[in-house]
């Protein structure tokens, strides 16, 4: 069947601040305290989603949430007005101010799980907007993710967006620890799911905490209705990679039709992965393709800082392949040599375009981090309408409302300012009209 991706990005919101608070997140921790430009941010993002539009690649946006959240102090106890909710919580607790800033929701690929109607059971599309149990600040996020992912695909007829994992300690990260492998978009495909251990299993001693439970992992792919045909297959990421910075998955491995694109430490049990990934693809009737860097020709702390690896893998109109870049990339030579020898070899992948995305990549977020890969049929498509949906005139008017809304300068100690909040619900209530909405904010909602 026909189908195309849509890349919903996430806009950046007028609160981005480097807080430092995503533990195992080596760029967020070595940033930790720096002046931020939300305004540049935004507008960097903005960019992107315009250039992949004139690359032929459908857009959609997601929009940013309320950050201060007012509805998480109060139910900490701060009463009174707004603004002395949040002077109360200001002199109360600095890194409680902070958490509840962060503007950690840009990131989409964390906002859910999304399995195209050619995976699934009943034939629709299916979304687990992700618990994010792992950190108090994104697991702030779920609420007003779901509003949104229910707002813009409201038809029952062809979605179904579940309930986050209900689970505390059955940690989901969403679609950062989610690959997905077909001969085309629109053909039943292997769904990967990558998991960092069980939620049963004893932390051992040092390194960081995997973030993404194994049991989290099984219940989206339950509810997703994806193992009755074969389409869902369980891997476990390396801890190496862990320790060694790749909070998700996707910092290590990103995929795209039948292309896998991965560093060698990127999973445990690399060969027994392979192979069950081969006897997968072979049962869906199509051969993956494994584009693998060895850690001879990259280490895995080269891969990290560069994030190389989370790129997108496009495909263009023209059926070729594109990948999509930060100037990290660009700038960091073994890196580049890969993507080289990737461009070489004539397999699908044909082109590569870096981007600046510097102040998220400062936060530890790149290409992949902002965007929700979402795979519709032309119905499915044209069951949207305009939600959610992005073209030019619409970039236009979301970077209209970030030069008026948007500060250019951020500091920590700015986030207690009341007139950030105002200028942040002013901010939403426009992205919200541009991109047909309706009310998925807890202000609005009142």
């Amino acid at each position: 069947m026909s189908a195309t991706e849509i890349n919903f990005d996430g806009l950046v919101g007028p609160t981005h601040n480097y807080g430092g608070l995503a533990q195992g997140n080596l760029a967020s921790a070595s940033n930790e305290g720096k002046v931020s430009n939300p305004r540049e941010a935004a507008l960097q993002g903005l960019s992107k989603m315009r250039a992949l539009l004139r690359m032929g690649i459908l857009q959609g946006a997601l929009p940013p949430q309320e950050r201060p959240h007012i509805t998480s102090l109060r139910k900490m106890g701060f009463a009174g007005r707004d603004a002395d909710v949040l002077a109360s919580a200001a002199r109360a607790n600095p890194l409680l101010l902070a958490n509840v800033s962060s503007a950690s929701c840009m990131w989409t690929a964390n906002a859910a799980t999304v399995s195209p109607s050619a995976d699934t059971g009943d034939g629709k599309v299916h979304f687990t907007p992700a618990n994010l149990s792992s950190h108090f600040h994104r697991s702030l996020e779920v609420d007003t993710t779901t509003r949104v992912l229910r707002a813009i695909f409201a038809k029952d007829k062809h979605f179904t967006v579940h309930d986050a994992v209900p689970f505390h300690t059955f940690g989901d990260e969403g679609a950062a620890n989610h690959c997905r492998l077909a001969a085309s978009h629109g053909e039943p495909g292997l769904e990967i799911f990558v998991y960092g251990k069980s939620a049963f299993a004893k932390d051992g001693q040092g390194g960081f905490s995997a973030r993404q439970a194994m049991e989290a992992s099984h219940i989206v792919a339950t509810q997703h209705q994806l193992w009755t045909g074969g389409g869902a297959l369980l891997a476990q990421q390396s801890k190496a990679a862990i320790d060694g910075g790749a909070f998700h998955n996707d910092v290590v491995a990103v995929s795209n039709g039948p292309a896998l694109m991965f560093h060698a430490q990127a999973f445990e049990q690399r060969e027994a992965f392979l192979e069950a990934l081969k006897r997968a693809c072979a049962a869906k009737s199509f051969d993956p393709v494994l584009l693998e860097a060895t850690e001879e020709e990259l280490t895995l702390p080269e891969a990290v800082k560069s994030y190389l690896f989370n790129s997108q893998i496009l495909t263009l109109p023209s059926g070729g392949m594109a990948l999509i870049l930060p100037h990290e990339v660009e700038e960091t030579p073994r890196s580049k040599a890969f993507v080289d020898r990737i461009l070489a070899a004539n397999g699908p992948i044909r082109e590569a375009h870096y981007f600046d995305l510097r102040q998220s990549m400062r936060n530890g977020g790149g290409p992949a981090c902002l965007r929700l890969r979402v795979v519709l049929t032309e119905d499915e498509r044209a069951a949207l309408g305009n939600r959610g949906l992005v073209d030019e005139a619409r970039i236009d008017a979301l970077e209209i409302i970030v030069r008026r809304h948007y500060r250019d300068r951020l500091a920590p100690a700015d986030l207690a300012d009341p007139l950030l909040l105002d200028e942040s619900r002013a901010a939403l209530e426009a992205i919200g009209n541009v991109l047909n909405l309706g009310p998925v904010h807890d202000f609005q909602r009142i």
